[in-house]
C-alpha cells in the first residue's frame, strides 16, 4: 500500500489532511502512520474507477472497495488477509468517514460493515452479573478478623483489576502514593513499555479502595515504610500469583455454576471492563486511553465481542 501513488492532487491533500486530523486528536504515532496508508488504498481505488472528486464517494463504493481488499489477499505472504488485518482496514474506513463529517467535506450514512471475527485467539470476558457475583463472594465470611481483612483486600483487588482495568503487573507495582482519593484518580507509573497514565475511578470504587486502605491494610502491617498497595498478611508486597489465587477463591465461593467453570484470571477482569464500557456507549478512543493501549488497533478487538453479544 505504501508504494501506491495518488495522481489526484485533491486526494493527496485529503490523505495528508486526514493524517494531520488524527495527529491533532492525539492518536498514537502508529495510528497516525497506518490509518492514512489504508485510506490511500481507498483513494487509489477511486482513481482506478474514474471517480475524481471525494463528493462522489458513497457507502456502496466503500463497501465495494472493502470487498476488493478481502478478495485481493496478502500479496506479500500469499493467501487471504487475516481478520485482524481486515479489521485494521475497517478501522481506517470508519475513522475516515468520521473525518469527512467533522471536517465538513461530506456526511455519509452509517457504514454498517460488520467487523471480522478476531482470529488471533478468543478473549474471555465475564458478564456484569458475574462481576457482581465475585463482589458478593467477598461478603459472608466475616466471622474471623483475618477473613474480614482478606475480604476487604479482595474487594480492592476486584476494583483495581476490573473497575480500573489494570494489567497484572500494573496492579503488582501499584503503591499507596499512586491513589488520589480527592481527585479519584489512580496513577499507573509502570505501565506497558514503561508508559504512564492516569485512570479515573467512581465513588463506589473509591469506597472499596478506602475501606481497604484505611481500615484493613493498617492491620496487615505496622511498617509505615511499606508503600506497596497490595500487601500480604506478612506485611510484604503481594505477588501476582497470590492475587490470582484470591480471584480463584472468589470464583469458587460464588453461587453461579457457570462462573465457577470459567477460566477466570486477572486479565479477564480487564477484558471485561473494556467490553462493558463499550457496551455502555463509551467511545473507543476513551477506552483505549483508559486501558493504556498504544493504538486503537489494540482496543478495537472488543468491538467484535460487543457485536457478538448484541446478536445473541
Amino acid at each position: 500500500m505504501k508504494k501506491l501513488v495518488l495522481q489526484n492532487d485533491s486526494y493527496q491533500y485529503i490523505e495528508q489532511s486526514f493524517r494531520e486530523w488524527l495527529d491533532i486528536l492525539g492518536y498514537s504515532s502508529s495510528t497516525v502512520y497506518n490509518l492514512p496508508n489504508h485510506v490511500r488504498e481507498l483513494l487509489h481505488y477511486l482513481e482506478q474507477h474514474h471517480i475524481d472528486h471525494i463528493t462522489q464517494l458513497d457507502n456502496h463504493i466503500i463497501k465495494a472497495h472493502y470487498e476488493h481488499i478481502k478478495q485481493r489477499g496478502n500479496e506479500r505472504l500469499g493467501g487471504a488477509l487475516s481478520n485482524g488485518s481486515l479489521n485494521k482496514h475497517l478501522q481506517a474506513l470508519y475513522k475516515f468517514t468520521d473525518y469527512l463529517r467533522q471536517s465538513g467535506r461530506m456526511t455519509l450514512p452509517k457504514l454498517n460493515i460488520a467487523w471480522e471475527h478476531d482470529d488471533t485467539g478468543e478473549i474471555e470476558t465475564l458478564t456484569p452479573e458475574e462481576i457482581q457475583e465475585l463482589y458478593k463472594a467477598t461478603y459472608g465470611y466475616n466471622e474471623h478478623t483475618r477473613l474480614s481483612l482478606l475480604n476487604a483486600r479482595d474487594r480492592a483487588l476486584l476494583t483495581i483489576y476490573y473497575g480500573c482495568g489494570l494489567r497484572r503487573n500494573e496492579g503488582y507495582h501499584l503503591d499507596l502514593s499512586d491513589i488520589d482519593f480527592d481527585k479519584r484518580v489512580l496513577h499507573v507509573r509502570k505501565g506497558k513499555a514503561n508508559r504512564e497514565r492516569f485512570v479515573p475511578f467512581n465513588k463506589t470504587n473509591s469506597l472499596y479502595l478506602q475501606e481497604y486502605v484505611y481500615d484493613s491494610r493498617p492491620q496487615m502491617t505496622f511498617d509505615k515504610r511499606i508503600n506497596a498497595f497490595f500487601i500480604s498478611m506478612k506485611g510484604k508486597r503481594m505477588n501476582t500469583g497470590s492475587m490470582a489465587l484470591r480471584l480463584k477463591i472468589l470464583q469458587q465461593r460464588s453461587n453461579d455454576v457457570y462462573l465457577q467453570d470459567k477460566n477466570v484470571r486477572l486479565h479477564v477482569l480487564r477484558h471485561s471492563i473494556a467490553t462493558h464500557l463499550l457496551q455502555n456507549g463509551m467511545p473507543l478512543e476513551k477506552i483505549s486511553k483508559f486501558l493504556g493501549h498504544n493504538s486503537l488497533e489494540s482496543t478495537q478487538v472488543y468491538t467484535h465481542l460487543v457485536d457478538t453479544h448484541d446478536t445473541l
